[in-house]
């Protein structure tokens, strides 16, 4: 039962506005209205809000006579919960025609009359409990910092650099105020990442998301900054991210030309085979601390990270099969199956779909933490949403916290703004400037005399170029065509993304993915007792020619392989680099935040079962 109340809410948010922090929360409140539903009906199982307090909010418990048979009250009590909150969150979404069909045919399935709106269950109509968690909890997010009530809209934050026009027209970034800080985007046609249009340039997603009630987070990791009369709340801060024009002027070149010289990685035709296998990804012991240790960590020109990989399946005693697929399918495709684009459940509720996966596999035993009598299946799926669901939310606060606190720009803005201004490696070179681009031999160098960037009357002469992904400009039909790779003028560099998104409209430091899927990572590893998926390998299918969006691929078929929770969760830092969307200083402090809150939450949900 909560297993499909939980396929229902992530329809919910694949039918809504791309919003990862406020689904996040959405999440984390059904997962947890269900599991108090179904803790009332067990003795050794405390509740969340119902029968509790929480920051300050009280939710008071009724005397409740539990039947006899109590598997049907609890699923019509777990029904009732989620089908209310999820009516009430969903109200104002683009498909929210769809989603109440989708809900209202749900409980026609199973039998519960939807318009039963009672709440007073002293009597033990589980109806009428589920009614009332559901109450609690739309109360308690009325008041719980998100400006639920204020459509999530922001009080305080303003963006400093004027928006970002990309058009073929304008290339560059001519107008950007502080290489340092967020710029707004403004694109012809603007669909967000579940596919809604939008006419104006997006505002910045959730900047004193920081403000909201978590789940585990403590408040003795907490810092307070004011800027511009607002206190952001941030956990867990990993301090200033490189900025230009400061002594971490170097970090910050390196990081954003890192991301265009993996951007010359997005195709299939440079022959350059992988081994996609745990035989040779994954198994990272340790991340990087300094800038040199970056250097060493990230391979510039290679691509990838420090991955030693496995000398055997440690389930099944044999070596890993190796996989050789071209580099440049592999790191499209991981692109796109991380990016949550249309249609998607966002990074978080990605994470519920590979629970659910993990969930369902037969060689999985459903024992808490991995001990003990193996658990039914709903007190398993209870359980483990409400604890992931938690987690989740928790990251959310956490990295949205730091991305309002910090305001840090994207690769598009950085990339095109050094270009304009030049190359910072020879100051006796042309179109020398200390905060323009590095030049990096074969990947980034200036346009010469003779050759066809160097434009009808040399007007391109000792501008920068790259030798990256074209952009979208070159496909035409996304079934057929490929942008391919090619050297093109920096200041028209593009994401590995469609043209009609480019990137997120929210600040890039620290990597929202990166500390979703860390922290998932850490939780999943810590609820099933093992850091293996089951079987010790996932298996993610992909076909050829049949997967990706905007443009045509993998040439080949293949699967998406780790070993892993942890090894998933890093392969999807990476893919955000690849997809021109985070240099790493976005991504390893998103790791080790996300380490520290999925330890974090499992620990704090002794407090409950």
């Amino acid at each position: 039962m909560a297993r499909m109340w939980n396929e229902a809410v992530l329809y919910g948010v694949r039918n809504d506005f791309a919003r990862p922090t406020v689904h996040a929360r959405n999440l984390f409140h059904i997962s947890a209205a269900m599991y108090d539903a179904w803790s009332v009906f067990n003795d050794e199982a405390t509740g969340f809000l119902y029968g509790n307090e929480v920051a300050g909010f009280s939710c008071p418990a009724t005397e409740f006579d539990i039947p006899v048979d109590v598997l049907p009250e609890q699923e019509r009590a777990i029904s009732y919960a989620a089908y209310r909150i999820i009516k009430h969150r969903f109200r104002y979404s683009p498909g929210v025609g769809f989603i109440y069909a989708h809900v209202d045919e749900l409980m026609e399935e199973l039998g519960f009359d939807p318009d039963i709106e009672q709440t007073e269950h002293a009597d033990g109509n589980a109806a009428a409990l589920g009614n009332a968690i559901a109450d609690c909890y739309i109360e308690f997010g009325l008041q719980d910092g998100a400006n639920e009530q204020g459509f999530y809209e922001n009080q305080y934050y303003q963006p400093v650099n004027p928006p970002l026009v990309l058009d073929s027209e304008i290339p560059g970034n001519p107008d950007i105020v502080d290489l340092n800080r967020w710029q707004p985007l403004v694109i012809e046609g603007f669909i967000d990442q579940a596919g809604n249009r939008t006419e104006d340039a997006p505002e910045f997603l959730s900047p004193e998301w920081g403000q909201v009630v978590p789940f585990s987070l403590s408040a003795n990791d907490k810092t307070i900054f004011q800027r511009d009369g607002f206190d952001y709340q941030v956990y867990h801060d990993p301090g200033q991210p490189p900025l230009i024009g400061t002594d971490t002027s170097a970090a910050y070149q390196w990081g954003f030309s890192l991301v265009a010289i993996w951007s010359a990685h997005l195709t299939d035709e440079d022959n350059v085979m992988w081994d996609v296998s745990p035989n040779r990804l994954g198994n990272i012991s340790q991340f990087p601390s300094t800038f040199e240790e970056f250097q060493s960590f990230y391979q510039q020109l290679e691509g990838g990270d420090a991955s030693i990989g496995y000398a055997e399946n440690p389930i099944t005693g044999e070596p890993y099969e190796p996989q050789m697929v071209p580099r440049g399918d592999y790191v499209r495709v991981l692109a796109e199956f991380w990016a949550d684009g249309p249609d998607s459940e966002t990074p978080p509720g990605h994470w519920f779909t590979i629970l659910n996966t993990v969930s369902d596999h037969p060689q999985l035993e459903k024992r808490w933490a991995g001990q003990g009598e193996q658990l039914g299946n709903l007190e398993w799926d209870v359980k483990t949403y409400f604890a992931l669901g938690g987690t989740m939310h928790d990251s959310a606060i956490a990295a949205w916290g730091i991305k309002g606190r910090y305001d840090y720009l994207r690769p598009v803005s950085a990339i095109r703004a050094m270009a304009e201004r030049g190359q910072s490696s020879d100051p006796a070179a042309a179109s020398y400037h200390p905060d323009g681009l590095p030049l990096v031999p074969g990947y980034i160098e200036l346009v010469t005399a003779n050759e066809p960037l160097a434009g009808t009357n040399a007007e391109h002469v000792g501008k920068i170029k790259l030798y990256a992904w074209q952009g979208p400009d070159y496909i035409n039909n996304p079934v057929v065509d490929k942008g391919g790779v090619d050297w093109i003028l920096a200041e028209n560099w593009w994401p590995y993304q469609r043209p009609t998104f480019v990137t997120p409209p929210f600040a890039g430091y620290v990597s929202g993915h990166s500390t979703f899927s860390r922290a998932a990572a850490e939780l999943l590893t810590e609820m099933t007792g093992s850091a293996f998926f089951p079987g010790g390998m996932s298996g993610f299918s992909v076909e050829a020619n049949d997967f990706l969006v905007f443009e045509r691929g993998p040439s080949v078929s293949f699967s998406l392989q780790w070993a892993t929770y942890r090894d998933a969760a890093d392969q999807s830092g990476l893919s955000r680099i690849w997809g021109g969307i985070h240099p790493p200083a976005d991504d390893i402090p998103g790791r080790r935040i996300g380490e520290v809150i999925g330890k974090e939450a499992f620990d704090y949900l002794s407090n409950y079962f």
